[in-house]
C-alpha cells in the first residue's frame, strides 16, 4: 500500500501514528487522485522527516483523543514537523476525525488532554436533545456548510444536504465561529468542519463517504492552501 515516492513527483503523506484506518484512507486518496486526474504519490508513514519533502500533509484518527494525542506525540520529532510544515511553511493540511479533533487546544476525553492547539476550542462529549438517540454517533447524516464557507475550496461541491459517514461521540466546540466550516445535526447542532488558512479537518470520514467524501478528497488533492 505505501508507495516509494519519486521525488520528481508531488507527494501526499498520511501520517501513521498508530491510529489504524489507515488504509482506507490511502486508498480513498488514491481513487479521488485517480478520479480527478491527480499526479501524487500517496505515502503513509511514521518518519517526521517525510513531512519536510511532502506537498500535503493528512492526519487521520479513530479512537480516544488522549491515545490519539500520545501517538502522535510518541512519534520523534513529528510535531515539531507538523508545526513546521503546516504553520510555518503553510502546507495543506487535511486532519480526519479524531485527527480533525487533535487541532483543538485540548480534548475531555476520559481526562483532559493537550491538542495541537491550531484551532482555539475544546472537543466535548455530544449531548443530544433527544435522550433516544444513542451515542456514539454512527452513520449517515447531512452535511450543511456555512454560508461564509460555501466557497471554500476542499467543500466545493458539497451542498447542504450532501450526506457523510460519521463513527463518534466527542465534537469540537470552536472558540470562534469564524472556523466553523460545516455543521450537522444530532439532537442539536454540532461542529463537523473546521478550517483556518491552510489548515481544514473534518468529524466525518470522506474516506467512508462514498461520492460525496471522494469529490472532497479530490478537491484537497488540488488545493493550494488558499482559502480564496
Amino acid at each position: 500500500m505505501t508507495e516509494i515516492p519519486n521525488q520528481t513527483r508531488p507527494e501526499t503523506v498520511v501520517i501513521d501514528y498508530g491510529s489504524g484506518n489507515l488504509r482506507s484512507v490511502a486508498k480513498a486518496l488514491e481513487r479521488a487522485a485517480r478520479d480527478a486526474d491527480i499526479d501524487t504519490a500517496i505515502t503513509v508513514t511514521a518518519d517526521a522527516a517525510a513531512l519536510d519533502r511532502a506537498d500535503r500533509i493528512v492526519l487521520p484518527g479513530v479512537g480516544a483523543f488522549g491515545d490519539c494525542a500520545t501517538g502522535l506525540r510518541a512519534l520523534p520529532g513529528m510535531i515539531d514537523a507538523l508545526d513546521r510544515n503546516v504553520r510555518e511553511r503553510g502546507k495543506p493540511f487535511l486532519g480526519i476525525c479524531v485527527g480533525m479533533q487533535l487541532m483543538a487546544d485540548r480534548g475531555i476525553e476520559h481526562g483532559a488532554h493537550e491538542g495541537l492547539g491550531w484551532i482555539p476550542g475544546e472537543v466535548r462529549p455530544l449531548q443530544p436533545s433527544d435522550p433516544g438517540l444513542k451515542i456514539p454517533h454512527m452513520g449517515w447524516n447531512v452535511v450543511e456548510p456555512h454560508a461564509d464557507a460555501k466557497t471554500h475550496p476542499v467543500l466545493a461541491g458539497l451542498t447542504g444536504g450532501s450526506h457523510a459517514y460519521f463513527v463518534h461521540s466527542y465534537a469540537i466546540v470552536c472558540a470562534h465561529e469564524t472556523d466553523v466550516l460545516a455543521s450537522a445535526d444530532y439532537g442539536g447542532a454540532f461542529t463537523v468542519a473546521v478550517g483556518r488558512n491552510n489548515m481544514i479537518g473534518t468529524q466525518f470520514h470522506p474516506e467512508k463517504s462514498q461520492a460525496a467524501g471522494l469529490r472532497l478528497l479530490g478537491n484537497f488533492l488540488k488545493w493550494d492552501g488558499k482559502t480564496r
